[in-house]
């Protein structure tokens, strides 16, 4: 059947099929994304930053888009934002599996780090541009010009930061350090590991179509608020993948991979807004949103922050085995939800 024809007759079902497709597609992507951290020597930090993070990432770019084109503003701008908050709240169910020891003292790694400090400077923008004078050039916020810089200029550092780290966390016995899981892996040619990834990239930008189109019919249907169909169902939908890559990538005991996947997903989705903003041609899509989109940019800096903290001080375990960070992200999560959903 046509999507198309699909979303118009049963939204429900389209969104459902979309969301098998995320789901799929993100499963095949964890094994190859570690076995490229051995084949390019970038380590599982960084390439889960900068492919694994980005690339199942990429249905919720194309939910994003699709919404700012047919003038969407909320919806494209709450899915960005609010799967920044999903995706976060994800390592703490990765912290449960991982049960040896708190999971981001077991991911210790610089490059995380970093990128977790990059992801809170490229949150504090959009609120900048939202609260700032509304300006604009060719029809985008400067703000949009400066995020894609920012992240390009943050994924340049993390590789460097691997050759020549300025410090080291301590090792101790529960710390997972990144080794290849076969050194046959090194040096093997890196072109058909890419070219599946291709293949799996377009079933999820497929996928981010439907999804896009099928949550726009739900709001309208149902008379439920962009906002929160973007925050609470597209952008759970399209982060998925980074669910299920994590869990499987804590399953084959690739602690760094698992952390450096969700923060590196969660900061390729802060560039959702400035593709938003291009897409959106009805001025800036800063000025178009609302202080209940701009409440999901703030949670997801707070979250991050949080993050942060669990990786510098690096607890053992705490409430329920897991660290304090872990249960910290599910509370601030599910809060939000509660409010997000009980505001009118």
């Amino acid at each position: 059947m046509d999507p198309a024809a699909l979303i118009q007759q049963n939204p429900y079902v389209a969104f459902a099929i979309a969301t098998a497709i995320v789901l799929v597609a993100g499963v095949r992507m964890t094994g190859i994304a570690d076995r490229l951290a051995d084949r390019t020597g970038l380590g599982e930090a960084v390439t889960g930053g900068l492919l694994l993070g980005a690339t199942t990432s990429l249905s919720g770019a194309v939910v994003s888009i699709t919404a700012a084109l047919v003038g969407r503003a909320a919806l494209a701008f709450s899915n960005g934002v609010g799967g920044i908050a999903a995706q976060t709240a994800f390592l703490a169910i990765a912290d449960l599996a991982w049960r040896r020891v708190n999971l981001e003292h077991a991911a210790a790694d610089l490059s995380n780090v970093l990128q977790a400090t990059l992801l809170c400077l490229m949150l504090a923008l959009p609120i900048l541009a939202f609260t700032g004078p509304d300006v604009a050039i060719l029809g985008i916020h400067p703000v949009s010009y400066a995020l894609p810089v920012i992240y390009i200029f943050g994924m340049r550092a993390s590789a460097r930061l691997r050759e020549d780290p300025m410090w080291k966390p301590v090792e101790t016995p529960e710390t997972r350090t990144d080794t290849p899981d076969d050194d046959d892996e090194a040096g093997k040619p890196v072109a058909p590991l890419l070219l599946q990834f291709a293949c799996l990239a377009a079933f999820l930008a497929v996928a981010g179509w439907m999804i896009a189109r099928a949550g726009g019919e739900i709001s309208d249907r149902a008379g439920i608020p962009e906002g929160t169909v973007g925050v609470l169902m597209t952008a759970v939908a399209t982060s998925l993948p980074e669910l299920v890559t994590t869990l499987a990538a804590v399953r084959r005991g690739a602690a760094q991979l698992a952390v450096g996947g969700i923060i590196g997903g969660n900061a390729f989705d802060v560039l959702f807004l400035s593709a938003s903003d291009v897409a959106y041609r009805d001025g800036s899509i800063y000025a178009a949103v609302g202080p209940g989109e701009l409440f999901w940019v703030a949670v997801g800096i707070v979250m991050t922050a949080v993050l942060l903290l669990g990786l510098v001080l690096r607890e053992k375990a705490g409430p329920a085995r897991i660290g304090f960070e872990s249960v910290a992200l599910l509370a601030i999560y599910i809060g939000a939800a509660v409010v997000q959903t009980l505001s009118p």
